[in-house]
């Protein structure tokens, strides 16, 4: 189905590998618009309930946008190949279902937004991450400024984006840029234990928690307290909720069925 993705299925679980090691899996027009194809399958997928992203190799998760595709360009087609990235990642990021990155080496540029718009990070140990756009004369295109911003706050984003230094994976988690980092013979088998620790929860709780951090980030806080409230009362019309009410009184394990 795809030149330069791998797709796999393992249970409730998907991996996604990033699949161009020559170039340290850097994201052209045409692998871009492969992981949105891949990303829209899984989101109508409802047997996926986690999916995995990672770089193939050893050395890159992705190591940014490919260069010599972007040397090319001219303004508008640089405009219209950052919203096609803009895009791609919304969607990662508004998916309904959480997405893990596993960064197995370098997430630089594109790389570092592609994990960024992730629900959640895990890094190796070796990982190097940044925006190094600035040493090429660039600025970041897939939304890095504002979830940068977003992630670590504006002082430390300002550091990183108008310096284009790579930060190791304890600075990245000192920062709040990774959400945990592990020796990287270990972090599949992290990465795979978190994704089924994930995927045994309510898939129908998920997603409301998701839509309310998300959409609640954007709009004041008392709206995003009323969608909060909306959405917690939505739970209460779901199987699950039933399920996981019954299951705790009967001190059990729940088997939710994102009903």
């Amino acid at each position: 189905m795809f030149d330069n993705l791998q797709l796999a299925r393992e249970g409730p679980i998907a991996l996604v590998t990033i699949n161009r090691p020559q170039v340290l899996n850097a994201l052209n027009g045409q692998t871009l618009s492969e992981l949105a194809r891949a990303m829209d399958d899984l989101r109508q997928d409802a047997a996926v309930r986690v999916v995995i992203v990672t770089g193939s190799g050893e050395k890159a998760f992705v190591a940014g946008a490919d260069i010599s595709e972007l040397a090319s360009l001219t303004p508008a087609q640089a405009q219209e190949h950052a919203l096609l990235g803009q895009r791609v990642f919304d969607s990662i990021e508004r998916m309904g279902k959480p997405v893990i990155a596993a960064i197995n080496g370098f997430a630089l540029g594109g790389g570092c937004e592609l994990a960024m718009a992730c629900t959640l990070r895990v890094a190796a140990d070796t990982a190097r991450l940044g925006q190094p756009e600035i040493n090429l004369g660039i600025s970041p295109g897939f939304a890095g400024t504002q979830r940068l911003s977003r992630l670590v706050g504006k002082g430390a984003a300002l550091d990183l984006l108008l310096t284009g230094r790579h930060v190791t994976a304890d600075e990245a988690l000192r920062l709040g840029l990774v959400n945990r980092v592990v020796p990287a013979a270990d972090l599949m088998t992290t990465v795979r234990t978190l994704a089924g620790d994930l995927a045994a929860k309510a898939p129908l709780a998920t997603r409301y928690i998701l839509d309310a951090v998300h959409r609640g980030s954007d709009v004041p806080f008392a709206e995003g307290a009323f969608l909060e409230a909306s959405l917690f009362g939505l739970a209460f019309s779901t199987a699950d909720m039933r399920e996981g009410t019954r299951a705790f009184l009967d001190k059990r394990k729940p088997a939710f069925k994102g009903e």
